[in-house]
């Protein structure tokens, strides 16, 4: 329970349907480690941790705090910054949900002797031909498989998503109904919970005082290999980026590729940035135990993605994908997410793409 208007109303549901309902708000970070300034917000915050358990004490239901910083900084954190100096744009909710949430509330789960977990994912699931299969939510602008490929079937076999087969609009109208009118009206953020003032360079900065002397000065280079200018270091630009180059060449240019064994980013036109195909690494695979040969896939690179058919295969434990037509920005270290209709195939992290030779 975030203190949020999706885990109040599946709590909420849950209650009315019968179920023993104990609650859990997990503290993952704070701003004092991650260089905010403005006042602490979102679902770690002291007033929404308030929220959850105000809520849980009104429907007479148990409420604990699960402090899981530690292992949140180590592993979420880390990889954050550690995927940036690697060249690749990270996906922290994925592992996040993969390693930390799922995980922890499954072993509190079991201390308390729960059957289940619920959260308020917009998300369904179902058992199918021995498998436990993920679907997208009902409402298609709040769907939320994409950030759910890497949860295993153990994992799903224990998970209620009681959200799943609602709109937002229907949510937000049940916490009216209950009497829970500010619930209702509750502004949702769209940030990484732990990147203060949305700024991912300003973080990477506070973790790395140093940084920015190891890796500005780097050179910008166009694919024929012109360098045409110096950029303030690798980590702090994405594959696609337009904006913040602060250089001018005469048309509109982009990050096309980030090399960080030379601390380099190279710049193309938007007909540069295309991709028809892609390397997908560390996947898990949802509704199948393996791909079927040639398997015909939509799929999305990132999460507004409305995705993109492709012909999709496993070989040599990474998995090849060949778009049927071209598509923009495809960033390594984002979620490469599989789906046949509704369902949530798999997924897994785009990986690098073979180094541009700058000879």
């Amino acid at each position: 329970m975030s203190g949020g208007i999706d885990s109040s109303v599946t709590a909420l549901m849950l209650h009315n349907e019968g179920y023993e309902v104990i609650g859990i708000t997990m503290k993952t970070w704070d701003y004092a480690t991650s260089g905010g300034s403005k006042k602490e917000t979102g679902c770690c915050s002291l007033d929404s941790i308030n929220d959850a358990r105000t809520l849980a004490v009104n429907l007479g239901f148990p409420h604990y705090i699960l402090d899981i910083r530690s292992e949140f900084g180590d592993y979420i954190i880390d990889n954050f910054v550690e995927e940036y100096l690697a060249g690749r744009t990270p996906n922290p909710c994925v592992l996040c949900n993969t390693h930390i949430k799922w995980d922890a509330l499954l072993k509190r789960a079991d201390q308390l002797d729960c059957e289940f977990i619920a959260t308020g994912h917009y998300a369904q699931v179902r058992e199918e031909n021995g498998r436990y299969v993920i679907s997208r939510g009902l409402d298609e602008n709040k769907d939320q498989s994409y950030v759910l490929w890497g949860l295993s079937q153990e994992s799903l076999r224990r998970t209620r998503f009681p959200l799943g087969n609602y709109r937002k609009s229907e949510i937000r109208q049940m916490a009216a109904d209950a009497g829970y009118a500010e619930l209702a009206n509750k502004s949702e953020s769209y940030e990484i919970c732990f990147i203060p003032e949305n700024d991912y360079r300003a973080f990477l900065k506070h973790k790395m005082p140093d940084l920015e002397g190891k890796v500005d000065g780097g050179n910008f280079v166009l694919g024929d290999g012109t360098v045409v200018g110096k950029h303030r270091g690798y980590p702090f630009y994405t594959i696609g980026q337009r904006k913040g180059l602060e250089i001018a060449l005469g048309e509109p240019m982009f990050v096309t590729q980030i090399i960080p064994e030379t601390n380099t980013v190279m710049l193309g036109t938007k007909l540069e940035l295309e991709r028809q195909e892609m390397w997908v690494r560390d996947y898990n695979l949802i509704k199948y135990a393996s791909l079927p040969e040639n398997f015909q896939s939509l799929t999305k690179i990132r999460y507004k993605d409305a995705g993109t058919m492709a012909t999709v295969n496993e070989l040599d434990g990474r998995i090849n994908v060949l778009f049927h037509q071209h598509v923009s920005a495809v960033a390594p270290g984002q979620s490469a997410v599989f789906y046949e209709g509704n369902d949530l195939v798999g997924g897994g992290f785009i990986d690098r793409p073979k180094q541009i030779s700058l000879q």
